[in-house]
């Protein structure tokens, strides 16, 4: 079993500004909605290829209660379909219906620990994280999905009732680090 340091149920949403696909600062903090999602993703993952849909539903489905933001942090330097211009061609292909943003120092997916892609962090009203883990249980396969797990929890959340669950492991792609960057993970 992996083991790595988490970002604590509870804990502050973690304030970033990021450029979106024009090149406009975005800031985490800015969002009105009730509830946030920050979604790590990128453009080349098959899991989140396989999971997209059903984060774009999500987004139509809570628009107005849950702010969505996806957020790629990926070594597009590395992994060239990451880019940029990969991410403006993916949000296009995928009409993607919320801010798309780059992370390009990587120093955003540091501070929150993030692993993979897809991987989701829910803060609620007061910006406490809720909820961190998967989208649902099968991402890289849609016609397999038994559990929608970020469902589950954005129904419960935005209804004044507690998750059904509080952390589910990200299933997923690792996220694409800079040489150097790479998190601390030990197997114990």
């Amino acid at each position: 079993m992996l083991q790595y340091d988490q970002l604590p149920l509870g804990a502050d949403l973690i304030d970033a500004e990021l450029p979106d696909l024009s090149g406009q600062a975005v800031r985490l903090s800015a969002f009105s909605e009730p509830f946030l999602v920050v979604i790590f993703i990128c453009n080349h993952c098959p899991y989140v290829k396989g999971s997209i849909q059903e984060i774009v539903a999500l987004a139509d489905k809570y628009r107005g209660k849950v702010a969505f933001v996806g957020i790629n942090a990926n070594d597009y330097e590395r992994y060239p379909e990451d880019s940029p211009e990969g991410m403006r061609a993916f949000a296009a292909a995928h009409n993607l219906n919320f801010p798309y943003l780059l992370d390009e120092t990587q120093a955003t997916a540091r501070a929150y620990k993030a692993l993979r892609t897809p991987e989701a962090f829910v803060f609620d009203q007061g910006r406490k994280l809720r909820y961190h883990g998967r989208v649902n249980d099968a991402p890289k396969d849609p016609t397999g999905v038994r559990e929608h797990t970020l469902d589950r929890v954005l129904a419960a959340l935005t209804q004044g009732q507690e998750p059904p669950i509080a952390e589910a492991d990200a299933i997923g792609c690792t996220i694409k680090w800079k040489p150097g960057y790479e998190p601390t993970v030990r197997i114990g």
